[in-house]
């Protein structure tokens, strides 16, 4: 059996194991593994065992060594950190407060402020389920308590909670930089103008539909004043600043990514303890809550990174290339196959897995038709998170309905979901068919 059958038979076996809800990390570790150990075994069509286990320990172990001690894999524990100390500090809460007050005079504002809310939660914390836990918990019951239909309170915060995968800092854009070799301030800036663009499509969404559908978002008689909807802005300020210090401080040049991470953990944690807001046993918490979420990222990292040691061995990528360079598909329907290929994994698997999964497939294909790999970064990124909140899986949509119980069951939220999903594919259309959209801010920042 040559090494390029043993690849694909590899890639079935990860499949099914993840169809039996095996962990990921565990489930691309041990199928590189015991498959990398096959091929060095019989490499000489003598069946040697000594030599390929010290082979297979030496690719297993090497790969290992060398992702985890990755200088660019700091900014993930660095993120995570700064998301629960964000959230413990009271900082990430303070904009939907803000745009609550500003937008409760309009038709379904609380619904538009919660999607708000959780585009400024994703701009610190960089992660969709923790902006869906996180902001359900906040905004959901309080849109129910209001009478909002629960279709629009749930869809609006499920939704919303995918704009951590596209505004940065993103943990998905750190582990694409990472496996691509790419720059990865030049992916936080590139996923800017795309979630920006989302974030408004969202907003209108609501508008538009509460618009046709008076009674789903009920008007409320509390009104504020100038003076409390200043002061509302004005306490918003650290989370505008720590923004700023990520997206500007990498656009100047100032800061690297990881540098831009490590400031804004140490300002949080100043902001918060300057306003009483953030106590040594937050602090405590929210540095036990990131080591628990960093481990699990890095043992699924270490696993893909195996996996990619493994199918570099097999030749697959190179045979799928040569497949698709001699059926002369075009650059559109190669984009339909690969945006095909994501939304059918999204419907069953979580987003980093996915991404370990195809990236090493996918991007040697991609280099075939000279595409670029910041652009093609965005575009992945879309399309997992279209995945977040696509049927019958859809990992944002099961958070919030964990949050909000028998008020709102899973159907309703899926029902209220659909419009939110088209205003994703006409941004993903936009993004593919105009990569300026993508690549205009990492540009300028040259």
């Amino acid at each position: 059996m040559d090494a390029s059958t043993i690849g694909l038979i590899a890639f079935a076996a990860v499949l099914i194991l993840l169809a039996l809800r095996v962990p990921i990390a565990f489930a691309l570790a041990s199928v590189a593994t015991i498959a990398t150990f096959f091929i060095f075994a019989f490499r000489t069509g003598t069946f040697m065992p000594e030599r390929a286990i010290r082979a297979t320990t030496s690719m297993v172990f090497s790969n290992s060594f060398d992702l985890i001690h990755s200088y660019d894999l700091s900014m993930i524990p660095l993120f995570v950190a700064l998301g629960h100390i964000a959230y413990r500090a009271d900082i990430t809460t303070k904009i939907y407060h803000a745009a609550k007050v500003w937008l409760t005079r309009l038709p379904g504002g609380v619904a538009m402020a919660s999607v708000m809310g959780c585009g400024g939660f994703s701009a610190i914390t960089g992660s969709s389920i923790a902006c869906a836990s996180t902001m359900g918990k906040i905004c959901t019951p309080e849109m129910l308590r209001m009478g909002y239909d629960p279709r629009l309170a749930t869809a609006s915060v499920a939704a919303g909670g995918t704009l951590g995968s596209l505004i940065p800092p993103s943990v998905l854009f750190i582990i694409y930089g990472i496996f691509t070799e790419t720059s990865i301030s030049s992916l936080f800036l590139a996923g800017v103008l795309p979630g920006l663009l989302t974030l408004a499509g969202f907003i209108l969404v609501i508008a538009v539909w509460v618009w046709r559908s008076p009674e789903i978002a009920p008007s409320t008689a509390t009104r504020y004043s100038a003076k409390e909807r200043f002061a509302a802005a004005a306490e918003s300020w650290p989370a505008v600043m720590l923004f700023v210090l990520i997206i500007g401080g990498i656009y100047g040049g100032i800061f690297t990514a990881t540098e831009a991470a490590a400031v804004c953990v140490v300002a949080a944690t100043l902001i918060g303890f300057a306003q009483r807001k953030l106590s040594l046993q937050g602090l405590w918490d929210a540095v036990k809550e990131t080591c628990i979420q960093t481990a699990a990222i890095f043992f699924i990292a270490a696993g893909a990174k195996i996996f990619v040691a493994f199918i570099a061995l097999t030749n697959v990528a190179p045979m799928i290339v040569n497949v698709v360079a001699e059926a002369e598909l075009s650059v559109v329907v190669l984009l339909l196959a690969i945006a095909a290929i994501y939304l059918l994994l999204g419907m069953f698997l979580d987003p980093i897995g996915i991404m370990v999964l195809t990236l090493p497939l996918m991007i040697p294909l991609v280099e075939s038709y000279d595409m670029n790999l910041i652009w093609f970064g965005v575009v992945v990124i879309k399309l997992l998170e279209i995945g977040l909140i696509t049927p019958p899986v859809g990992l944002n949509v099961f958070v919030i309905a964990n949050v909000v119980g028998k008020e709102a069951p899973i159907d309703k939220i899926f029902a209220g979901i659909t419009r939110f999903l088209s205003v994703d594919v006409i941004v993903l259309v936009l993004i593919m068919s105009f990569p300026m959209i993508s690549l205009l801010i990492p540009m300028a920042a040259r």
